[in-house]
């Protein structure tokens, strides 16, 4: 993407084009069943991870927090569905998540890309915007079991690992690693966009 402050119409329309990408990689899913829990795993973190990439770190975390706000206003965007009471669900703090792992995904790119070779940037960012996107999951879910929510037996940290990142951060870490690549076969593309603009 260009340097410039100013979103035009090209950087609208690539924010349009993730967001409806998050809302898809929504209904693409697998639930697992651990235990009492189930766990989703859907390819909203690869589009987040492209998006951090392709968009950097500032366009990327708009087109994320735009299909947020389509969900929270009622639209079915999310894996199960939408609405502002999703805020209340201790796995709310995955969907922020999306969005944290567009924005440190695209900033450590912009931070490593003149260090590194691309190859090497773009896949040590997509690693880092998993973990971003993990660190929010299960603070947010650790927040809402004990703290906030009541009647709910509260859950302990070798739990919370266990069933919300143990369960799922190998696929989780082959899908960011898939982005990836599927990023560093976009970014010529790009460049050469902005070399014709």
């Amino acid at each position: 993407m260009t340097k410039r402050d100013n979103l035009n119409a090209y950087d609208l329309a690539y924010c349009a084009l993730f967001t409806a990408l998050m809302a898809v990689g929504a209904w693409i899913k697998i639930v697992i069943p651990v235990g009492v829990f189930s766990v989703t795993i859907s390819l909203q973190v690869f589009f987040a991870i492209m998006a951090g990439v392709l968009l950097g770190s500032r366009r990327g975390l708009i087109s994320v927090l735009v299909y947020l706000l389509i969900g929270l206003v009622g639209a079915p965007v999310f894996a199960h569905g939408g609405g502002i009471f999703y805020v209340l669900k201790p796995t709310f703090g995955f969907l922020i998540g999306f969005a944290a792992a567009a924005y440190f995904t695209g900033k450590a790119y912009e931070t490593l890309k003149t260090n590194l070779s691309q190859g090497r940037a773009v896949m040590l960012s997509a690693l880092l915007g998993e973990g971003a996107y993990y660190a929010c999951g299960l603070i947010y879910y650790y927040i809402m079991y004990n703290l906030v929510l009541p009647d709910v037996p509260g859950i302990g940290i070798v739990e919370l690992f266990s069933v919300w990142c143990f369960s799922t951060i190998i696929p989780d870490t082959v899908i960011c690693l898939l982005a990836a690549q599927f990023a560093l076969r976009i970014l010529p593309l790009l460049s050469l966009r902005q070399e014709v603009v």
